[in-house]
């Protein structure tokens, strides 16, 4: 019975000596890991060189990502140095904020005034600004009052504002730009614009927004938020692009276009407006600028008009939906009028038209609205390879020597705009793609 015992006295010590050895495997495997991320975090701390990044600043809150600085907070640090010359501004300069948002009001600004800040402000040579004469003396040392003071200070009085639109036709863009020298960045700040052409016929107002480009490598496009029903937005926005040296700022120029959205079709363009930059002095610090919104240049169609459409091919039904939407820049009737458009659709398969459909009449319309939908049966065993779509703008008053308006003919072999529209809904099935499209003459 001895030489039993101590054969299960060794048996019972093995479970013991693997459990000692996968502690000591498991801490070993604990302290590696823990290792490897603390030498992760330690090669991205000493990496203080940012990428271009975006930073999106909204009602005079800074929001700067994370690895930009190793804390989480609000506003500018330090007051950057550069060329010798300590320049500031209203992103570097300003206070430590630590989420004291409760004592901001709904502008960001602060209910209490801040402590007084030396700013140097300078206003475009082209802004012409009487309210300032107020907020700064004729010393050219004297000190200036809050950033929020002081912007305000320089808006434009109602009587520039209204010389300006009349000027201008389509209204006026206020706008400043500057340049971070801590953190590498321009910046460009959407203040406003006054005095907005309107682009809806009925309300006599527009839904603003701003497309903001950098030319002339046009990779940096930024834009704004909506304002609807308006035609003096106040944005108030600021955009920065960081990984942009100094000296190539004097390069660049400013690409502002103004748009109004439209839920159902393609943003209307209001106007653009450009600005170099070769001859603004960021040195010092932020640039006041004023422009004149104008026209944009864009070819139309020969005087026939545009037809907005919508397609969509369901291959599983085989069936083809068009939708007529509406139509812009018709030319005038014989008479000097408007005309009584209507869209006439026919689907042909081959040379051989299968099925026609049209639309009511709008009266005395040069932009009609039709929103109406056409459900064509194709052929299963084709498709649309030898299937095209003519349309047809008409004008549904008799006495007018040339009733048709326009035409637009959809299919495989049409140039341009038309055929681009075919193929993609070829190559894209069940989904609903609209386009506008220019009439050609019959």
């Amino acid at each position: 019975m001895a030489p039993v015992t101590t054969e299960e006295a060794h048996f019972a010590e093995v479970p013991v000596s693997v459990a000692v050895v996968s502690v000591f495997g498991l801490v070993f495997s604990v302290s590696i890991f823990a290792w490897i991320c603390c030498q992760r975090k330690a090669n991205k701390a000493s990496n203080k060189t940012p990428p271009y990044k975006f930073v999106h600043m909204l009602k005079g809150v800074d929001i700067y990502p994370e690895s930009l600085n190793g804390k989480k907070k609000f506003g500018g640090e330090k007051t950057p140095e550069a060329h010798g010359k300590q320049s500031l501004s209203p992103t570097g300069g300003r206070p430590e904020l630590h989420l004291d948002l409760e004592k901001r009001d709904l502008n960001g600004n602060f209910t209490s005034k801040p402590p007084t800040l030396q700013l140097k402000v300078r206003s475009s040579p082209d802004l012409d600004i009487p309210s300032l004469q107020g907020g700064f003396g004729s010393g050219s040392n004297q000190e200036a009052g809050t950033p929020e003071s002081v912007l305000s200070s320089q808006t434009p009085t109602p009587a520039v504002e209204k010389s300006q639109d009349k000027e201008g036709g389509l209204g006026t863009l206020h706008f400043s730009v500057e340049y971070n020298f801590e953190k590498k960045a321009f910046m460009v700040h959407i203040k406003e614009a006054h005095g907005l052409s309107p682009t809806d016929e009925q309300s006599l107002t527009s839904d603003p927004y701003i497309k903001l480009t950098l030319l002339p490598e046009k990779k940096h496009k930024v834009k704004t938020r909506v304002l609807r029903k308006t035609l003096d937005p106040a944005f108030d926005e600021t955009f920065s692009f960081y990984g942009i040296p100094y000296a190539r700022v004097s390069q660049l120029a400013l690409h502002f276009m103004v748009l109004s959205f439209d839920r159902f079709s393609r943003d209307e363009v209001i106007g653009e407006t450009l600005v170099p930059l070769a001859d603004i002095d960021l040195s010092e610090g932020r640039v006041l600028m004023s422009r004149d919104i104008i026209k944009r240049n864009v070819r139309r169609s020969a005087g026939r008009g545009e037809l907005l459409l919508s397609l969509c091919y369901q291959s599983t039904t085989s069936t083809l939906t068009v939708v007529v939407l509406k139509a812009r820049h018709l030319p005038k009737t014989d008479s000097n009028g408007p005309s009584d458009p209507y869209v006439k659709v026919n689907l042909f398969q081959g040379k051989k038209r299968v099925c026609k459909k049209k639309t009511h009449v709008k009266k005395c319309a040069p932009n009609p609205v039709f929103n109406e939908l056409f459900v064509f049966d194709l052929p299963s065993e084709d498709g649309l390879r030898d299937t095209s779509v003519e349309l047809l703008l008409l004008d549904s008053d008799r006495t007018s020597r040339t009733p048709v308006i326009g035409r637009l003919l959809l299919g495989t072999s049409s140039p341009g705009t038309a055929g681009e529209h075919w193929r993609e809904i070829c190559d894209h099935p069940r989904r609903q793609i609209a386009k506008w499209h220019a009439l050609s003459e019959d």
